[in-house]
């Protein structure tokens, strides 16, 4: 069963990523911020990171960077899932470290495409 940590500090949108994830089979964890995605990093590697660019205390390219310097971490696939959608972000996004990028509000199928795609990528 894939693994999911999902780095989001807004609960209706946790919500429903977990649901559509758990509806396809995956186990999810959840981080409201930076000092719980750190508690994250002690568990077992994640098969994808689902992470929210605005955080209460930290950006997710903060948390990005995090992940890509970790030895065990730094092949995991990040997807940017972040309501940050004008011109540039993507590729700010994807050049922070993230691997994919969805713009809320969230769509199943952008979703799931976006995770396989990312998963695909030869690792960084």
């Amino acid at each position: 069963m894939p693994r999911a940590w999902v780095i989001e500090d807004n609960d209706l949108n946790f919500e429903l990523v977990e649901f559509l994830l758990e509806e396809a089979g995956w186990t999810v964890e959840r981080a409201r911020d930076g000092a719980e995605f750190e508690k994250l990093l002690d568990g077992p590697v994640p098969d994808s990171v689902l992470l929210d660019m605005n955080l209460p205390d930290t950006s997710g390219m903060h948390l990005a960077a995090r992940l890509r310097a970790s030895p065990l971490h730094a092949a995991v696939p990040i997807l940017a899932v972040t309501a940050h959608a004008m011109q540039g972000d993507k590729e700010r996004f994807l050049a922070a470290g993230c691997d994919g990028y969805v713009a809320k509000p969230i769509e199943k199928a952008r979703l799931f495409a976006e995770i396989e795609a990312a998963r695909l990528k030869e690792p960084r």
